[in-house]
């Protein structure tokens, strides 16, 4: 499939680090565990049978929790500078609102403690960074949304890394390679598209977004209970950057 993105994409065989940037660096103390979402960091419990699909939207949303705060925190841990010149313009912050997108989600779960002891506050391409995150919930619907804020310098660095964090273990794969949507409400680019995560035999199907700007980052993923091994290629993707357009316009804050 063709890329619409600017940048070169990582691969669907793993995370590689893109060229361009330079090696990876760690420019900070190693954190005493592994990021949420990493290996030998804490996993969710097994996914319930289909059968009990009313029943397991917190399972499902702890998977896609997983996924999404391990691409946040590998944003930062990958991070190889760039120079892009993200620094400058507004800054703003990023909220956890008891509703997202008019209403439609509602706040199930607030992980900004384990956003923020996952996710690194400085990198060699984000500095002073805050995490924050919500599990929401829409019927058997549940969706993840996981922000950071502070300075970027390089947002399409951020961008890749994240996206590549996000399949960095062996258990999730690309499914739909991603690309650039425009959101029907307006807005800049959206980076979005399907992961596959096998858990004890059971595959989740997650569809996702990412923006990054100057100053802040947010990873959206969701799942669906009553369809959890949906099939990947038939996830909407306008429809979910139509509503994670939404999301991004609720969540993100002038910073006073």
């Amino acid at each position: 499939m063709k890329r619409r993105s600017q940048y070169q994409a990582p691969s669907a065989g793993g995370y590689q680090a893109p060229g361009p940037y330079g090696a990876p660096q760690a420019p900070y103390s190693a954190p005493p565990q592994a990021p949420y979402g990493y290996p030998g960091a804490g996993m969710p419990p097994p996914v319930p049978p289909k059968s009990n699909a009313g029943k397991v939207w917190a399972v499902v949303g702890a998977v896609a929790g997983v996924v999404v705060l391990g691409g946040i925190a590998a944003a930062v841990v990958l991070s190889g500078g760039g120079g892009g010149g993200g620094a400058s313009g507004p800054k703003y912050r990023v909220t956890v609102p008891q509703t997202l997108a008019d209403g439609s989600y509602t706040l199930a779960k607030d992980i900004s403690a384990q956003a923020s002891s996952s996710v690194p506050h400085d990198g060699a391409n984000e500095h002073g960074i805050s995490s924050v995150g919500g599990q929401y919930t829409s019927g058997t619907k549940s969706l993840v949304m996981v922000g950071m804020y502070g300075t970027i310098d390089n947002p399409r660095t951020t961008v890749e890394h994240a996206i590549g964090g996000m399949k960095s273990d062996s258990r999730t794969h690309v499914a739909v390679a991603e690309r650039e949507f425009t959101p029907s409400g307006g807005g800049a680019p959206l980076t979005c598209g399907v992961d596959v995560r096998e858990e004890l035999g059971q595959q989740v199907t997650l569809g996702f977004c990412v923006w990054v700007d100057a100053s802040t980052s947010g990873n959206v993923a969701q799942t669906d209970a009553s369809d959890l091994a949906k099939d990947p290629q038939a996830v909407d993707l306008q429809a979910f950057a139509d509503t994670v357009g939404k999301i991004r316009n609720e969540v993100r804050k002038p910073l006073s």
